[in-house]
């Protein structure tokens, strides 16, 4: 099988990758969810006219001029509004967020009276019509679609949902990724190594970058180098509804590498195996069902870079996200050679000088090294055939943070 180019690779990956059905869910637990339909106002917000301060609520006429004495003839606290008429001479004390009361068409604040005591008040300044009043749909009115479909959901669209009265939301459910590491070698974070044991860190970095994308994450631990060990994890994957099965390592082309047959004989059909890129030419694609499955490279940096080029924007499609990748332009901070077939992605060093990017590799890129992986803040992105570069030169960079 020939080596299928990283475009058209992303591009044959995401084809189908549709948003997920919606579900619904509480407002409280809606933060950071993907609007599956518009949100349409259940009320008109406010829903009267209402103070805006603290005052008096009168008549524009009684207070053009100033002073101006008034009669006090009620209280008007939030929630409680007051149920009679305001005359000429007339006020009624009201609060933020109380009605106002029938006959008043203006609130004079507090500042701006002086208590005369036996009920009366002296309007010390004058106060124009219509002067801190909210108006009745102010903010919206019943019907008006206040969130699109697609809206992710941050602090003031979870708060405007709730103002207009949706205690849940019908949002994009969130693909599960079942995580499946395999290899005789590995062991988890904790464990004591024998002398040809390894610890298992490539599941940490895939569950980081999956849920980065809003979605949620089945680890289903470490099979050992045997097809129906790692079949057995396959069937529990899709016993559980899993959207997305990621196989680490076991990909490539090695007596111990099951991956390929073991998917396969579940009934996966596979769609591309290799790539032209480095770090990551190992990695396969397939339908198992509906279950998209992809079986990253071994090598911890490979299957990092695979993830943040690959699993994540499949699983930010499938959970209704818009996501893209932060490629900048930049200039090389030292010189690179001739590249050959595959597209590369150099792990670097990029700063700002100057009012430009400046982009310096690593001199040693082995796809072990993930401390280097840690310490990079981009990638250096090499087209295939690319011919060698000197220093300050233009390059392409693909931002990890």
């Amino acid at each position: 099988m020939a080596l299928v180019p990283v475009a058209e690779a992303l591009e044959r990956l995401l084809d189908d990758a549709t948003p997920l059905p919606g579900e619904s869910v509480p407002l409280a637990n809606a933060a950071g969810r993907v609007l599956a339909q518009p949100v349409v106002a259940l009320r008109t917000q406010p829903p009267f006219n209402a103070s805006a301060m603290d005052g008096y609520a009168v008549r524009s006429a009684d207070v053009a001029a100033a002073p101006a004495q008034l009669e006090v003839i009620g209280m008007a606290p939030a929630g409680r509004g007051f149920s009679g008429t305001v005359r000429e001479g007339q006020a009624v004390r009201i609060f933020t967020g109380a009605p106002l009361p029938e006959g008043a068409d203006t609130i004079v604040i507090q500042e701006n009276v002086r208590d005369l005591g036996n009920g009366r008040i002296e309007v010390t300044q004058p106060t124009a019509q219509a002067r801190n009043v909210r108006r009745r749909g102010l903010d919206f009115v019943q019907g008006d679609v206040l969130l699109e479909k697609g809206r992710v959901l941050d602090a003031a669209a979870l708060s405007l949902a709730a103002s207009a009265n949706h205690p849940a939301l019908n949002l994009v459910r969130r693909p599960l990724v079942a995580i499946i590491a395999t290899g005789d070698e590995l062991l988890p974070p904790g464990s004591t190594l024998g002398p040809d044991q390894i610890i298992s860190s490539n599941a940490y970095g895939v569950a980081a970058a999956a849920q980065s994308v809003g979605a949620r994450v089945l680890d289903l631990g470490i099979a050992a180098d045997r097809k129906e060990a790692i079949a057995a994890l396959v069937r529990k994957a899709v016993e559980a509804n899993a959207d997305v099965i990621v196989t680490l390592g076991g990909a490539s082309v090695g007596d111990h590498d099951l991956i390929h047959d073991v998917l396969t004989g579940e009934g996966m059909k596979l769609d591309f195996w290799k790539i032209a890129m480095r770090p990551g030419k190992p990695l396969m694609f397939g339908r198992l069902g509906n279950i998209r499955c992809i079986g990253l490279p071994g090598n911890p940096v490979a299957s990092i870079v695979c993830s943040q080029l690959f699993l994540k924007p499949m699983l930010a499609r499938l959970g209704g996200r818009d996501h893209r990748q932060d490629l900048r332009t930049a200039r090389l901070g030292a010189a690179m050679q001739a590249n050959d077939v595959r597209q590369d992605y150099v792990r670097a060093s990029v700063r700002e000088e100057a009012g430009a990017l400046i982009a310096t590799p690593f001199g040693i890129q082995d796809s072990s090294m993930l401390r280097m992986l840690a310490e990079a803040n981009g990638l250096i992105v090499r087209e295939p055939f690319a011919p060698a570069a000197e220093t300050g030169a233009e390059c392409s960079v693909l931002m990890l943070r």
